[in-house]
């Protein structure tokens, strides 16, 4: 590694560099960061922005005494580097390996769980009033980006902190670029303050021009003094900040360390809540991830020197086949449109949002608003499809209870990244949806399988008359012929793939070929399995999972999802209410999938492994309901938590 870097074993070193020795160091972190990310994947852009700005903020802030949250946290890498990990940080995103988002449980530096937007400041406001209520004197600082402004709770928690006048520090890194380009009026006031006067010249011009306007120019300049900082509604940058009750100070050159630890030090002493104004680009210091920043926000292994991404796969990925079907759906259909927040090329909407623009709807960090939207538009005859990440749909929550299910209303929500994610860990794994969706009125719910059905189930969640959920994993199909026309698949009815005598597998979504895989285990071993597609998990078949579980005996179910409340759960309520409860007495039931605890980061395969979402976990437990005294098939998978 060499130079500055190796020697920085805690933030209280970076007190030993001078200014010339801090600006190597960021050289040197940026390319740790660049070669790491190139092996295990990650925020890349991201934390390339905010090199120069974490060792301003360690140089002046003392962690862990002094609090830094860090809105989202995918811009922590710089953080994780200066706070005593820097001999870990090549396990980065791996499984028993660092986090890609600060966890208190990994050091005591990390003094809030990240991982989802505009959280920062109602957290570090709350950090904040318990450190007055308990007396003591540490600085709280809350660091969030443009993009993450544009949630509403950003504005509900500025608003409590100026009222509440506590000392508060807020960052507000603005690289003019979040994830998808940023939209709406507070990307166009920061864009405009950039250019805006100097209130001290801006003040003395305003002054003179009022005074060469005969008879009335004193009159007015008198007027406007008596109301305090009156002339900042036209002269001063960040007005908004300041009625809020902020002391605004920038904007101010994020890449330049001595300005940075200059106005840090101004807003530690001045007291009450400050706002630090920040410009920083996004992916400074690697050529691709400025020019392509969105594709560098977040970034499978990729080739350093050209830039290039490293495929795993020539296979299209669930994402890109509901995109590219979505466009030719809407080509057909012009009551179709599609809404994000935020995730426009994540969700796969970007050629939908290069075909038809004026259909398209990017409404930022707004998961809340974007679902009424889609309300709206569906009240109004549209067909709205809102793309969203399984983990960022438990934001607007509310939102689909009263404003879409109550009504009744035609939204398709194409829950995308559902099940287990992978290396971003617990705040993103998509395994609640299910489970919070499930019990809703008028909802539908389907799981398509392989690419082939993410086509048929959208072309029917489009055609339906109420509100439809479409649940999709992350990652490549399964390499199926994609159709040129769709079928609509039959309302609330399963696919039974095979026919089997001493055992029914009920599998729904991307576990379908796993139980497939697992009952050719168990042919192997002398043991007939029948295999389900459920397809929909609302409404269920349930006249073919009674058929088939009263046939064989022994059922079980398998979902990537968590088992409280989720697929199997609404298995067993079929059963339990089938026959006054009967039906449970009467046939052996296996219900598989997450249980009840928060996933760690890892690898889909191994995490699916862990937790026994795998053929031989499946082949297993299927041997211990048939012949339990058998050896069985494969090693049984010990989770914690149990099973």
């Amino acid at each position: 590694m060499g130079g500055f870097l190796e020697h920085i074993n805690s933030p209280q070193d970076l007190q030993n560099l001078n200014m010339t020795q801090l600006e190597q160091l960021a050289v040197e972190i940026r390319q740790t960061i660049i070669n790491t990310v190139a092996v295990n994947g990650g925020h890349l852009a991201p934390n390339l922005g905010v090199v120069e700005l974490t060792l301003a903020l360690h140089r002046v802030f003392q962690t862990p005494r002094d609090k830094i949250i860090w809105d989202v946290g995918h811009q922590s890498y710089v953080h994780k580097l200066v706070t005593g990990r820097r001999e870990k940080f090549h396990t980065l995103r791996r499984y028993g390996g660092l986090s890609g988002f600060p966890r208190p449980d990994e050091s005591e530096h990390d003094a809030f769980t990240t991982g989802h937007s505009s959280t920062s400041i109602s957290a570090s406001l709350g950090l904040a009033l318990a450190r007055d209520l308990k007396g003591d004197k540490n600085s709280v600082v809350a660091v969030i980006g443009d993009g993450a402004m544009t949630g509403g709770m950003a504005f509900e928690a500025l608003n409590h902190a100026g009222h509440l006048n506590t000392d508060l520090i807020v960052v507000l890194n603005d690289n003019e670029m979040s994830i998808s380009h940023n939209v709406g009026a507070m990307s166009g006031y920061l864009t405009r303050i950039r250019t805006d006067p100097k209130y001290s010249k801006g003040k003395d011009e305003f002054e003179q021009l009022m005074k060469r306007i005969p008879s009335i120019g004193s009159t007015v300049l008198k007027f406007a003094e008596r109301f305090k900082d009156s002339l900042k509604y036209f002269l001063v940058p960040g007005i908004i900040f300041e009625e809020l009750g902020f002391t605004y100070l920038g904007p101010i050159n994020g890449h330049n360390i001595p300005s940075m630890i200059n106005t840090l030090e101004q807003a530690k002493t001045l007291g009450g809540p400050v706002l630090v104004h920040v410009i920083t680009e996004k992916g400074k210091g690697y050529a691709p991830a400025v020019e392509k920043a969105d594709m560098f926000h977040g970034i499978g292994p990729f080739d350093v020197k050209s830039g290039t991404c490293i495929k795993s796969s020539d296979t299209s990925t669930y994402t890109e086949v509901f995109g590219s079907t979505l466009v030719r759906l809407a080509e057909q259909d012009h009551r179709i449109v599609a809404i994000t927040a935020a995730m426009c090329s994540g969700t796969g909407l970007a050629d939908f949002a290069h075909h038809f623009p004026g259909r398209f709807y990017d409404v930022g960090i707004a998961e809340q608003h974007a679902v009424t939207l889609a309300a709206g538009l569906a009240k109004a005859g549209l067909k709205p499809v809102v793309a969203v990440y399984s983990t960022f749909l438990q934001r607007a929550y509310d939102q689909i209870i009263h404003d879409v299910c109550l009504q009744n209303l035609p939204v398709v929500f194409a829950i995308d990244r559902a099940g287990i994610v992978g290396d971003d860990g617990p705040t993103h794994h998509g395994l609640f949806d299910l489970s919070f969706l499930r019990p809703l009125p008028n909802i539908n719910i389907l799981a398509p399988t392989n690419e082939k059905e993410v086509q048929d189930m959208l072309y029917t969640a489009l055609n339906a008359e109420g509100p439809c959920a479409l649940r999709y994993p992350r990652g490549t199909g399964l390499g199926v012929a994609l159709g040129q026309q769709w079928t609509e698949i039959p309302w609330g009815k399963a696919e039974v793939i095979t026919e089997g005598k001493d055992v029914t597998i009920l599998a729904v979504g991307n576990m379908v070929p796993v139980a497939v895989r697992a009952a050719e285990m168990l042919q192997d071993a002398g043991v007939s399995s029948t295999v389900i597609n459920a397809r929909f998990v609302k409404p269920l078949d349930a006249e073919c999972i009674i058929h088939h579980a009263r046939r064989t005996g022994r059922l079980i179910t398998v979902e990537e999802n968590m088992l409280a409340g989720g697929f199997g759960s609404a298995v067993l309520e079929l059963l339990s209410n089938t026959a006054a409860g009967g039906m449970l007495n009467e046939i052996k039931v296996k219900c598989l999938g997450i249980p009840d605890i928060f996933v760690e980061h890892g690898s889909q395969p191994l995490l699916r492994e862990k937790y026994g979402l795998s053929p031989d976990f499946i082949a297993d437990t299927a041997l211990g309901m048939i012949k339990p005294h058998q050896k069985r098939c494969a090693r049984i998978v010990k989770l914690s938590g149990g099973r």
